[in-house]
């Protein structure tokens, strides 16, 4: 019972940490807000969290949590370097457009130096996952070999964070997570081994 008293209590407080700082400039936003709209004492999510970066990186850190088990699971059973990276691309997209104020959150709300100085920035679990499938295809000679391989990395996450502030600034008209397919094809012509797409032209 308690258990679930205190699950209820943080699915509220999701909710009103999701409302006031997608909506709202980080400097703007406040505890007391957060406090109101999940209708929980100020002085329990102080004691708990201790500031509003705490509290809204605490968030971000169980959302970024979640979108990593998502990858895991869509990667099972597929074999090919190229949809590998395709389907990571694509859950990316398909997340935040499901999710828009996370996406909001993160890349339009948050101050990008208060992500870097906290452990949340680093999402080892998730980055690891993904360089590890980058490495693989550099070692098969199948991505760039002479680029460093987070570098494939942040232009892979760079697109899908541009792609998303755009998205938002054109009113969320169209699907995000429909534009995947052609978007990565321009990532696969950039980060392809060159020399490999001379040999397979032969």
């Amino acid at each position: 019972m308690l258990h679930s008293y205190h699950q209820m209590i943080q699915k509220r407080l999701e909710n009103a940490v999701l409302e006031v700082f997608s909506s709202s400039d980080f400097h703007k936003a406040n505890m007391r807000t957060v406090a109101k709209k999940a209708e929980v004492s100020f002085s329990t999510i102080y004691g708990k969290y201790d500031s509003k970066e705490g509290l809204l990186l605490a968030f971000v850190d169980h959302w970024m949590g979640e979108l990593t088990e998502r990858m895991i699971d869509h990667l099972q059973g597929i074999e090919s370097l190229k949809e590998k990276i395709r389907k990571v691309f694509w859950i990316q997209l398909d997340y935040y457009e499901r999710n828009p104020e996370i996406g909001k959150i993160i890349f339009m709300t948050l101050p990008m130096k208060t992500w870097m100085d906290s452990d949340a920035f680093k999402q080892n679990r998730m980055f690891n996952l993904f360089l590890d499938v980058l490495r693989q295809g550099q070692k098969e000679g199948v991505l760039a070999p002479n680029a460093r391989t987070g570098v494939l990395l942040d232009f892979i996450f760079g697109l899908v964070q541009r792609s998303f502030i755009m998205w938002v600034f054109r009113g969320q008209k169209e699907n995000l997570s429909g534009q995947a397919n052609a978007l990565f094809e321009m990532v696969w012509r950039a980060i392809s081994n060159p020399d490999m797409k001379s040999e397979i032209s032969l």
